[in-house]
């Protein structure tokens, strides 16, 4: 039986969303060379502006009533007032067992329907925070690039709607069908880590009494810093301190500034060429093993993945770019970052040896 899916089309609804669904579904065949997918592009009108263009759209919102799956991609504004017509008809879908997915903004869509209340669900990194905040009966995960509960699927930004729609085509007809749909649009059929090694994490700032002091903090990340020692330089008790600390921030003070040194460590391995057991000592950790457990943890891919990805001076391939960059993280660290020939003997083994990424 031919899986029918429709593709939910509103007003600034982001092009690449509705077609890599589109592409990635409507190209599968059988053995027969019969359409494995049924694809309709449907909207409650028949013109849909799209940014720079207009879409005619060939279906009304009618032929969802007989969808297997509905995929609504996401929108430009996602704040923007959803019509109840589109609403009742994600509900009508629902009810009858049709399964609904969303592709980054497109979350809020279903938000705002009621289908996420109690779920886990995500969407583009960016606007997590909104969805939160807006629906906080959505347990949003900014991390992951797609989200599977049953009937209800929800995908991160962009290219993360890809690695959903696959996960959809491995859901209905098998692995080796989602690795034909991944060769197909030239793409991995699964992908390491998840959408947290996009996301610039900014440690909160504070705009009351320890705004002074976190800059202090940010420029000191390489020292062997303490609760203890942070609080003596911000002229309060330890007690006194973490309780301004979370009141002020957040959060607390080693929390922050494990997300601070994190951030230091993303800076350098996307703009040098420096041995990640130096970033590890310029960023403060005291082990490398540590720094990377911690840097997995909250960017969701090894250090190494994470320089691979986005360092553009590895990338470039130009000549003596690794050794100048290397010696601009050891000027910019104080010399913390001596290369081995240069290191006074006796120095240990821990200290001198430099691993490759």
């Amino acid at each position: 039986m031919v899986h029918r899916v429709c593709i939910v089309a509103m007003d600034q609804v982001i092009p690449y969303d509705l077609t890599l669904a589109y592409e990635v579904f409507g190209r599968l065949r059988d053995d027969k060379g019969k359409p494995l997918y049924d694809v309709r592009v449907c909207a409650e009108e028949a013109r849909v502006e799209a940014g720079p263009f207009g879409l005619v759209v060939p279906f009304g919102l009618d032929v969802v009533a007989r969808a297997h799956t509905v995929i609504v991609p996401g929108i430009e504004n996602p704040l923007a007032p959803i019509a109840k017509v589109v609403l009742r008809t994600l509900l009508k879908a629902h009810r009858r067992g049709a399964r609904i997915a969303s592709i980054c903004s497109g979350a809020f869509v279903l938000a705002e329907a009621g289908l996420l209340d109690g779920r886990r669900a995500t969407t583009h990194w960016l606007c997590a925070d909104e969805l939160a905040s807006r629906y906080p009966r959505v347990k949003v995960d900014p991390n992951v690039l797609y989200v599977d509960e049953g009937e209800i699927v929800t995908s991160a930004g962009a290219s993360a709607g890809m690695d959903m729609c696959l996960h959809l085509v491995r859901r209905d007809f098998g692995q080796a069908m989602a690795v034909h749909a991944a060769r197909l649009a030239v793409a991995p059929v699964n992908r390491e880590g998840g959408q947290a090694q996009f996301i610039r994490r900014e440690p909160p700032r504070s705009s009351g009494s320890l705004s002074s002091h976190l800059e202090w903090v940010s420029a000191h990340l390489a020292k062997p810093l303490t609760a203890a020692r942070m609080a003596a330089q911000a002229g309060m008790s330890e007690r006194s301190y973490a309780r301004h600390f979370r009141e002020q921030i957040g959060t607390t003070p080693m929390q922050w500034l494990l997300n601070a040194r994190i951030r230091r460590a993303q800076e350098l391995l996307e703009s040098s060429a420096a041995y990640v057991d130096q970033i590890a000592a310029a960023c403060g950790f005291q082990s490398t093993v540590t720094f990377r457990a911690s840097f997995r943890r909250i960017a969701g891919v090894s250090p190494g993945d994470y320089r691979r990805r986005f360092n553009a001076v590895q990338s470039s391939g130009k000549p003596g770019s690794k050794g100048r960059a290397a010696g601009a993280v050891a000027r910019r660290t104080q010399d913390r970052l001596v290369p081995v020939a240069a290191r006074p003997k006796g120095t240990s083994t821990s200290e001198s040896a430099i691993r490759r990424p």
